[in-house]
């Protein structure tokens, strides 16, 4: 057990940290020791939420398509923290719009779909390329282990229902460029992995109508419930601690297969 790491004195960058997911996975890693910097948009949460977590966490504002911003995000990091350990993806967007409705006579939007991949796919790759420039500059441990990043994907990747073109198109990106990522990056002792939720307790969820919301848990075979965001950011602890994990997509969903 001698390789297995600890999050302790990690630096960590976290995409849509302010919320979800993201916000989760920056409160875990702050209560096991680690630093954080949360980039999320200029409207978001992220500076109550950097006050409110103290000293080890920041905020920079981002749009994870820009590369101004998630370059300041990077600096800000080494500048206040002194490195990059750790990167985590959790921004993303959604639209719910069929290929064609037929009675409208109408096409999805190409513009709506683009932007779709372009936040999910070319925002996570973006920040993957910039911070992994960072990571190269840590000293290797024993293993040779320098940085690791983890991506969200979604059980939409496989199981995308009606309306899901955009957002499996984009999730299934991300599935897609996990292997050869971590091929690119596993010489410099980078590690990628990717974690594909199933149904959680997000805002977005949590908006939805109680009746809706109970009829989404009761799809979960074990445990029959909507998934804790903070079970997500356990896993990415896991991962970040655990350096045979690499080049894999991990499912996090209660074994849930969703229906068209």
């Amino acid at each position: 057990m001698a390789n297995i790491r600890s999050v302790k004195g990690m630096v960590g960058l976290v995409t849509g940290g302010a919320s979800g997911l993201g916000r989760a996975t920056v409160e875990r890693l702050i209560s096991q020791g680690a630093s954080a910097v949360i980039l999320d948009l200029p409207s978001s949460d992220g500076h109550k939420v950097a006050a409110a977590l103290g000293d080890h966490c920041a905020f920079a504002p981002t749009d994870v398509t820009s590369e101004s911003d998630v370059r300041s995000a990077v600096d800000l990091a080494k500048e206040k923290f002194g490195k990059v350990d750790l990167a985590v993806n959790c921004a993303g967007i959604a639209v719910a719009v069929k290929t064609y409705n037929f009675k409208k006579d109408l096409p999805h939007s190409l513009e709506d779909f683009t932007r779709v991949i372009t936040v999910n796919i070319a925002g996570t790759f973006n920040v993957i390329r910039l911070a992994v420039g960072e990571m190269g500059k840590n000293e290797p441990d024993a293993d040779g282990h320098r940085g690791c990043i983890i991506n969200t994907a979604s059980v939409a990747a496989y199981d995308g229902q009606v309306g899901q073109a955009a957002y499996s198109a984009s999730k299934g990106g991300i599935v897609g460029m996990t292997l050869p990522i971590a091929r690119d990056l596993a010489p410099m002792g980078i590690r990628v992995v990717t974690i594909a939720p199933g149904l959680f307790s997000t805002p977005l969820l949590a908006g939805l109508p109680e009746k809706v919301q109970s009829f989404l848990a009761r799809q979960v075979p074990f445990p029959s419930r909507l998934g804790d965001p903070a079970e997500f950011a356990h896993l990415v602890t896991a991962i970040a601690e655990n350096p045979m994990i690499n080049g894999e997509v991990i499912r996090l969903d209660g074994a849930i297969r969703m229906q068209p």
